[in-house]
């Protein structure tokens, strides 16, 4: 079975030095800051580097973070504030509105951006990964993993860290609920997808099949429901593949219903499934031409052209007309004016976030190096901060495109 998901752009950020000259005053306090520009910039490389995996990802995310939190964290457990959180401008821009930056000298603000963006790595590397040819069985598990992590990761920022944020977050912005929220779902839904192929794979019960298929095109239904107040210049592409998900996995539930009903004898109810499987597919077709003529962020793909998506047209047609054979021989009963209703509920395979939580403080930050950061010296005309119109580059990241024939095929 081979997977194609759609993909919004990283988001861009403006370097940092943390060079606080005259402010971090002993050799503990500089190797901090020269150890935090150090591995910011290392994390921004591997985010476009296509060779980085996990655990290199992981490695480098638990060294950044943790030594971040010495910014954020207070060393004694006490509810106050670390003096540091405000002392360095973070800018970034968002995923969907181009290269439009937002600002805040906040250190909670540079966490739940590099954060958001760690997740966007790890659902773009499940695509990146679902788009090889041969994909092993292995490989497809890291995918499923990936997309649950993501989840997670989304989650947490989500529940506890956006929340803390003293500047409230601006309406259609990537840390925005209805799109976080958008984000989280579409990953549950398409690491159902890899637990779908898988349980095709293995000939398992057709009900389970349409049950699973089923609730991910609810979840479809519901992350683009969740973006249908956002302004369509930039969510339109984002809720076209929604969409089209939705409608293809309509059709999976509807072709694999009408394979238990036509196990149960119930060969007219089957057939009025199948046929409504047809139009759902029909209308899946549709919409992945009206993606690609969508002009929005994201990657670029063609998808009715996929292995995904031509499998399934084939496995609707040959059982719509098995079923119609059967009719015609065997058992003789009228087909519905009505579609059946589907009213399937999964009780296994459905996905839940991995749970996630930031690393412990970096062993670096002891009382003594927090003490050496003076606050008092720091210069009266703050020129760390970044002028309002100075432009942040976008990061510079392959389109992913998958193989035509090839995909996540799970054996």
């Amino acid at each position: 079975m081979t997977h194609w998901f759609h993909r919004n752009p990283l988001k861009a950020t403006a370097p940092v030095s943390f060079n606080f000259y005259g402010v971090a005053t002993t050799p503990a306090a500089a190797k901090v800051c020269n150890d935090l520009r150090l591995s910011r910039s290392r994390l921004l490389e591997l985010f476009t580097d296509s060779s980085c995996n996990p655990e290199m990802m992981k490695n480098a995310t638990d060294l950044y973070f943790s030594l971040l939190q010495g910014f954020i964290l207070s060393l004694d457990d006490s509810s106050q504030e670390c003096k540091l959180r405000y002392i360095q401008n973070f800018k970034w821009t968002d995923t969907l509105q181009g290269q439009v930056p937002s600002a805040q000298q906040d250190a909670v603000f540079e966490l739940v951006s590099m954060g958001f963006n760690v997740a966007l790595w790890y659902t773009k590397y499940a695509s990146r990964l679902a788009g090889k040819e041969d994909i092993t069985e292995d490989e497809a598990k890291d995918v499923h993993r990936s997309l649950k992590i993501a989840a997670g990761i989304f989650k947490h920022l989500k529940e506890s860290h956006i929340p803390k944020l003293i500047t409230p977050v601006e309406k259609g912005r990537d840390l925005e609920a209805r799109l976080i929220d958008s984000y989280i779902i579409q990953c549950q839904a398409e690491a159902q997808e890899v637990t779908i192929a898988r349980a095709i794979e293995l000939k398992h019960n057709p009900g389970l099949i349409a049950a699973l298929a089923y609730e991910t095109a609810n979840f479809y239904q519901k992350a683009d429901q969740t973006l249908s107040s956002l302004d369509a210049t930039y969510a339109g592409k984002w809720r076209k593949y929604l969409n089209l998900k939705n409608c293809f996995y309509m059709a999976y539930a509807y072709c694999y219903h009408g394979q238990t009903l036509l196990a149960s004898d119930k060969c007219g109810e089957a057939i009025r499934s199948l046929q409504e499987s047809e139009k759902f597919f029909a209308k899946a077709e549709a919409l992945c031409k009206e993606y690609g003529e969508t002009k929005g962020p994201g990657t670029t793909a063609k998808p009715s052209g996929h292995l995904f998506f031509r499998k399934l047209g084939s496995l609707i047609k040959n059982t719509l007309e098995k079923c119609q054979r059967e009719n015609g021989f065997i058992y003789f009963q009228k087909v519905p004016a009505e579609a059946p209703q589907l009213e399937l509920k999964a009780n296994y395979g459905l996905v839940e976030p991995v749970p996630f939580e930031f690393p412990a403080l970096n062993a670096h930050w002891t009382p003594e190096t927090l003490a050496a950061f003076d606050l008092t010296k720091r210069p009266k005309d703050d020129t760390a901060k970044p002028k309002p119109d100075e432009e942040v580059k976008p990061l510079k990241e392959p389109d992913i495109k998958p193989q035509k024939d090839s995909g996540c095929q799970i054996s």
